[in-house]
């Protein structure tokens, strides 16, 4: 897919702030410093179009990236964060339950995780409400680049069956070296059509 002109559009915590029309999203979780905003940048050949840092946490609310007016890619904060305070975990959980369950614009959900590591308790929490919701969607083992080239298919193999993982798309990716994007956009794709 060829981006013209991606350009971040709002933050919300509520239906009120969603953006209007009925543009598809593809939405975007997985815990903090998994590297969401970084897959954002890379998917779009954008530096600094979602903010990245080394901080995790730093996404707090529902962030809508419009991409060519086309579809939005939807960053939902990053969960499992533990230095948020108890109340802040409540306030977000609360926004981002709100809009899995009542957007309707929802086309995609991708779930990244960390290649190098196992499935948190988290992780598969997600995953079991990802199933649930019906919806489509696809695994993404982010930082691909961090072990040897030769060790990615069999890590993404493990990652597939800790989380049972039989019908659903589940690629590798790696922000830092730029490569599986067309893969993902292949898949995207289909969906958009």
């Amino acid at each position: 897919m060829i981006v013209k002109n991606p350009k971040f559009e709002l933050s919300a915590v509520g239906p009120k702030q969603y953006p209007k029309g009925d543009l598809p999203e593809i939405v975007l979780v997985g815990k903090s410093n998994v590297g969401k905003s970084s897959f954002i940048n890379t998917m779009l050949n954008r530096k600094n179009l979602a903010r990245t840092s080394n901080t995790p946490g730093k996404t707090r609310q529902i962030n809508f990236y419009n991409i060519d007016d086309i579809f939005y890619f939807v960053d939902l904060p990053g969960y499992g964060f533990s230095k948020m305070s108890k109340q802040e975990k409540i306030t977000s959980g609360r926004y981002i339950e709100e809009y899995l369950e009542k957007r309707e614009n929802i086309a995609l959900m991708i779930q990244l995780l960390d290649i190098r590591h196992n499935p948190t308790e988290d992780d598969r929490l997600m995953y079991d409400y990802i199933l649930r919701t019906n919806l489509p969607f696809m695994v993404i083992t982010n930082k691909a680049d961090k072990i040897a080239i030769t060790k990615v298919d069999a890590e993404v193999q493990r990652i597939k069956e800790i989380l049972g993982i039989s019908y659903s798309t589940i690629l590798p990716f790696s922000a830092e070296r730029k490569i599986y994007t067309e893969t993902i956009w292949e898949e995207i794709e289909k969906l958009l059509v």
